[in-house]
C-alpha cells in the first residue's frame, strides 16, 4: 500500500470565499473544510488540488490523475457524490466523503456507486490516516474482485467460442474434438493471440463464407 506521502490527492469541495462574513453556517464550514485540508497535510498526505464538484470535473481529473478523491460535503453530500461517481466512472479511484449531513438514507446508494468510506462527522485528525487506509485498502480489494470476474467471464467466453470452432473444424475436416483442439492451439502459438481470439476469428470468417 502507498505511503501518505506518495498519495496525490485532489480534494472536492464547495466555494465558499465569495460567502457573507456575516453567515454563521458559511464561517463554519468554511472552517471545517480548512480543518479537514490540514488534517490531511497534518498526516502527510499530499494535496495536489482543491476542485469544485462542476461540469468539468472529469477533465480536471483525467489531467491531474490523483491516487485518491476526498469530497468535502456541505449539507448536501448527495449533490457532490453524483458529480464525483459521474466524473470517475470511466476511471475508477478510491472515494472518500467527509460530511456532517446526518442524513445517511442515501449511503448504501454511494457505497455501491463506488464511494470508498462515507464519514460523517469523523473529522479528527488522528482518525484521517486509519480511513484513508481503510478506504485505500478496499478499493484495491474490490478492483482484483472486479479482474477477476472480468477475466472469469472471458474464460467462459472463450470457452463457448471455442467450442463452436471445434465443432466446426470436426464438421468440415472430418476432425477428432482433440485434433480439432490442437489446430486451433497450434494457430494461436503461431499468431501469438489467445485461443479464444483465433477461435472468433475462425467463426467470423465461416460465417462470413457461408
Amino acid at each position: 500500500m502507498s505511503s501518505p506521502q506518495s498519495l496525490r490527492l485532489v480534494v472536492i469541495a464547495p466555494d465558499l470565499s465569495t460567502s457573507d462574513a456575516a453567515d454563521e453556517v458559511a464561517l463554519a464550514l468554511i472552517e471545517r473544510s480548512r480543518q479537514l485540508r490540514i488534517g490531511l497535510l497534518e498526516n502527510g498526505y499530499n494535496i495536489v488540488a482543491v476542485l469544485p464538484a462542476d461540469a468539468f470535473l472529469h477533465e480536471r481529473l483525467a489531467q491531474l490523475q490523483p491516487d485518491m478523491i476526498i469530497v468535502d460535503a456541505e449539507s448536501e453530500a448527495r449533490d457532490s457524490l453524483e458529480h464525483v461517481v459521474m466524473a470517475t466512472r470511466d476511471e475508477r479511484r478510491p472515494i472518500v466523503l467527509f460530511t456532517n449531513d446526518n442524513d445517511t438514507t442515501h449511503v448504501k446508494d454511494a457505497v455501491a456507486a463506488g464511494v470508498s468510506a462515507y464519514i460523517v462527522a469523523g473529522l479528527s485528525p488522528d482518525r484521517i490516516r486509519p480511513i484513508l487506509d481503510v478506504a485505500m485498502a478496499r478499493f484495491e480489494y474490490e478492483q482484483n474482485l472486479r479482474r477477476e470476474l472480468a477475466h472469469a467471464k472471458t474464460e467462459l467466453q472463450d470457452r463457448k467460442v471455442i467450442d463452436r470452432a471445434k465443432g466446426i473444424l470436426m464438421q468440415r475436416q472430418g476432425l477428432s474434438e482433440q485434433a480439432a483442439y490442437e489446430k486451433l492451439r497450434k494457430a494461436a502459438m503461431d499468431k501469438g493471440l489467445r485461443l479464444g481470439e483465433v477461435a472468433q476469428r475462425m467463426l467470423d470468417l465461416a460465417e462470413l463464407l457461408g
